[in-house]
């Protein structure tokens, strides 16, 4: 996304509309790879944030780490606690659970596939699917400790659950000292250029901020790419209908941190978990067409591991994508270019993919053509679609039939690129990858192992290491695993020993 010498924008004048995480993400960001010109956030204090408990992906760290931000800080500053991946509860049928792992589960084919030999061997398999991947043991044990980089040892990634509110804060107070200029202010007009970009932004106090390039950080508002140029939104309500969700924080349980996320099939959508330092934060994504508000929040309160810190919040969204996320001189990053439900936390993440197709058009110091502008589109539109596909995936393999919701799920027409992937997974066992996903092959496989959902046939090259060998293989790595584990600390004893506790 960027590297430690700061390179000179074509773009004199940038400004970022809009705080929250994706206005000074990007606002640092743009502080830390550019050199010369100026950075300007534009915020008010009057309009409120989405800022809730935020589950994260492992590319958070990779952020993180480019701007300069040390891990122990950043815990401390936004409550954080380490994620190694997410629970989905009740998705397949109700009492059954799965993990979503950030590891990996050996080779993904050849002879030496795990994968294939534990679907081969079936009922005689040892132990879960989730037992062959370390990541996995380790959060369903509440272990936790960072890769070592020693020779030979377990690979694997983490990222984080923090506080989404302090998150921004602490970037804003990091962005400020490297040059960020903030001016507070409720944007009322928005004056266009002749080409039919935007020029300038009319403050209520009649103060007026102009640029040569806006990045529209504004949330669902959406103020310049949805409202001023009028670019169409992609709606994807068809193949995912929850559209509200019950947002709402409760006191932090007894229990040790979990060091995962939890998603809880419901009858119209999915409650999720996310534990921080000092409370837990629930919430309960819905589909209004299938179930009132009022039900939906009390399902959720039901959810809650401890008394409510404040009433529910409802957020009202739509999920798709703005047409294009460049138009003119306004690219839109966060939730004015589009929205995903976050099943699996990928709205910090597309914020950051955007910054790293942003940064090196800027960083070159070039004029931005319109063919670079199409491809950063296309790409961006390409990487919507993927993620929506690995979400649609989750509801599809369902075997639940006793709501509307999961009947529409398991019946309605897929999307043509999700239909090809299933496809060719249960005629031949390949997962299949187009370019811009925003998930690997891994995780594609961990849902379809999680939800029972094998392939058809076995590939003839598993047959080369016999049954035998093929079952000793698997508990030779679950028992490698058992024992890995068991010599890592719990996940608060590690989490208290980074924070200095």
């Amino acid at each position: 996304m960027m590297n430690p010498q700061n390179a000179a924008s074509h773009f004199k004048r940038i400004v970022v509309v809009g705080g929250g995480t994706a206005g000074w993400m990007t606002a640092l960001a743009l502080a830390t790879g550019l050199r010369g010109g100026t950075v300007e956030l534009v915020e008010s204090e009057e309009i409120g944030i989405v800022g809730v408990g935020e589950a994260t992906f492992p590319s958070i760290r990779e952020y993180n780490r480019l701007v300069g931000i040390d891990e122990a800080e950043f815990l401390r500053a936004t409550n954080g606690t380490y994620k190694l991946g997410i629970e989905f509860r009740d998705w397949r049928v109700r009492g059954e659970s799965y993990f979503h792992t950030f590891g990996d589960f050996g080779q993904l084919s050849g002879p030496e596939a795990l994968w294939g030999h534990y679907r081969r061997l079936r009922e005689g398999a040892p132990g879960s699917f989730d037992e062959q991947c370390l990541p996995s043991v380790m959060a369903q044990q509440g272990r936790f400790c960072a890769p070592s980089t020693a020779p030979g040892a377990p690979v694997y990634k983490y990222a984080f659950h923090f506080d989404a509110t302090l998150y921004a804060d602490f970037l804003r107070k990091l962005a400020l000292t490297r040059g960020v200029r903030r001016t507070e202010g409720r944007i009322v007009d928005v004056a266009r250029r002749a080409d039919g970009g935007v020029a300038s932004l009319r403050l209520a106090d009649g103060r007026e901020v102009a640029g040569d390039l806006f990045i529209d950080c504004s949330g669902f508002a959406s103020l310049l790419l949805g409202r001023t140029l009028a670019e169409p939104f992609v709606d994807f309500g068809h193949w995912l209908p929850v559209d509200r969700a019950w947002a709402c924080p409760c006191e932090r349980s007894g229990a040790e941190l979990t060091p995962y996320t939890r998603a809880t099939a419901l009858e119209a959508g999915w409650a999720w978990r996310i534990p921080l330092q000092n409370r837990t934060g629930h919430g309960h994504v819905f589909a209004s067409r299938f179930i009132d508000e009022e039900r939906a929040r009390e399902q959720l309160l039901q959810q809650l591991d401890g008394a409510p810190l404040a009433e529910p919040r409802l957020l009202r969204f739509a999920t798709g994508h703005r047409a294009r996320f460049w138009v003119h001189n306004v690219v839109a990053l966060g939730l004015s270019s589009g929205f995903l439900e976050p099943l699996e936390s990928t709205s910090i993440f597309l914020i950051q993919s955007g910054l790293g197709r942003l940064m090196p058009l800027l960083m070159s110091g070039a004029p931005v053509g319109a063919a670079a502008v199409a491809d950063y589109n296309t790409g961006s539109v390409r990487q919507f679609a993927r993620i929506r596909d690995f979400i649609i995936l989750h509801y599809r393999l369902t075997a639940r039939r006793d709501s509307e919701l999961w009947r529409h799920m398991a019946e309605m027409e897929l999307p043509p690129t999700l239909a090809f992937k299933l496809l060719a997974w249960r005629e031949t066992g390949s997962l299949h990858m187009y370019d811009e996903e925003g998930f690997d092959a891994t995780s594609w496989l961990a849902i379809h192992a999680g939800m029972g959902h094998w392939p058809m046939r076995e590939d003839p090259v598993l047959l080369e290491l016999g049954r035998d060998d093929a079952l000793q293989a698997l508990r030779d790595r679950r028992d490698a695993i058992a024992a890995t584990v068991a010599r890592l600390p719990g996940h608060d004893v590690f989490l208290n020993h980074v924070l200095g506790r």
